[in-house]
């Protein structure tokens, strides 16, 4: 993983609650346990096993719901077992006196990013384990107080985490109907530039010219040859106007992986070809961006004029794009201008181009940077 998503994990303000709060609650709750460990009649080598136990325990509570933030299910997981491990260890080695633990194990359990309901099956069956030992332990006025403390503290963490979750899933939304909007926008603006100004100065050109061509076809004379410059001045300058729009609309018009996945979505459908897309491109890096809408723009393409195909799936990861259908397979599409273009871009960006057959039956495009 690299620093820079590393930092996203723990940056924002429920990474900042939950550290603060776990700090507060470590500093506030685990001293007892601490004066136990180093008060009784023990070995110096069982008080340092057991305090590292400790230290190693509170250390995953306060880092590893945060560490599977925006991560599969299967870190997620991962990260409940070390926890459940580690307390498994604190509670070995100092006995009953650490299931005072248990309520933090619960928070945390809550805070990581689990399959629905798991989490829930996980607290309940923590709060039953422990209303069973106190139970056992004949101490029944006391046995339902740490059972609701973890069912009440580990609900609300789940909720918080949820909460959290779908903060984090609206402002991805937003911030790409917000860039969906710009794309748009820009397209809107570059095709009204090139069909109106365009059009007008390509007409004022033309007609500047023609006017020049009726001169040479006059007597001659200094008014004549005065018109003449101005005319060409005009034609000069009606050029230039032209170029600069034409230079503004390629600007407008640049190559953006997200306004190509959306064009992609409407030629697939006009085409009748059903489209297996993906719903978000924010694992795209914005130094890839434009170079896979490029490769997205020439493999949809040929999906739709030369693949005869029914279905078309395009595949998006933080380093790969991948495109492909179940059309009539590699044929001559191999060798196009278009896809020899993205050879040229995708060698300057370091990366791979592979072509062959898809999975699908048709053909396949993959670019690997």
């Amino acid at each position: 993983m690299s620093s820079r998503s590393l930092g996203d994990t723990f940056r924002g303000p429920g990474p900042r609650r939950w550290f603060i709060g776990a700090g507060f609650s470590i500093v506030l709750w685990a001293w007892p346990t601490w004066n136990l460990v180093w008060s009784v009649d023990e070995p110096a080598g069982w008080k340092v096993l057991a305090s590292a136990s400790l230290v190693a325990f509170f250390a995953a509570y306060t880092i590893l719901p945060m560490f599977s933030r925006r991560r599969s299910t299967r870190t997620g997981l991962l990260c409940v077992g070390a926890l459940l491990a580690l307390n498994g260890v604190v509670v070995l080695l100092i006995g009953r006196e650490a299931l005072w633990t248990w309520p933090f194990l619960a928070c945390a359990i809550g805070m990581t990013a689990l399959p629905p309901r798991v989490d829930v099956a996980l607290i309940m069956a923590l709060s039953g384990i422990s209303l069973a030992s106190e139970l056992a332990r004949g101490n029944p006025e006391q046995a339902f107080f740490q059972p609701a403390l973890i069912l009440s503290l580990g609900f609300m963490m789940s909720s918080f985490a949820r909460l959290i979750r779908q903060t984090g899933e609206l402002r991805a939304a937003q911030t790409e109907l917000a860039d969906a909007a710009v794309a748009a926008e820009r397209s809107r603006v570059a095709r009204d530039m090139h069909d109106i100004l365009g059009h007008s100065l390509t007409v004022i050109a033309v007609k500047a010219e023609l006017a020049g061509r009726l001169l040479e076809d006059t007597p001659g004379g200094a008014a004549k040859d005065r018109a003449a410059a101005e005319i060409g001045e005009v034609q000069e300058l009606a050029r230039g106007a032209l170029a600069d729009v034409r230079a503004t609309v390629a600007g407008y018009r640049g190559v953006n992986v997200l306004a190509e996945l959306a064009a992609a979505r409407t030629a697939l459908e006009s085409a009748g070809i059903e489209a297996d897309l993906p719903r978000t491109v924010d694992q795209v890096p914005a130094k890839y961006r434009e170079l896979f809408g490029w490769v997205l723009r020439e493999g949809v393409t040929n999906v739709v004029r030369h693949s005869g195909a029914a279905r078309c799936r395009v595949r998006l990861t933080a380093s790969a794009v991948l495109v492909e259908d179940d059309g009539v397979g590699p044929g001559p599409r191999g060798t196009g201008t278009g896809l020899a273009g993205i050879r040229e871009r995708v060698a300057t960006a370091g990366g791979t181009v592979s072509l062959g057959a898809s999975d699908l039956g048709g053909f396949r495009l993959a670019v690997d940077v």
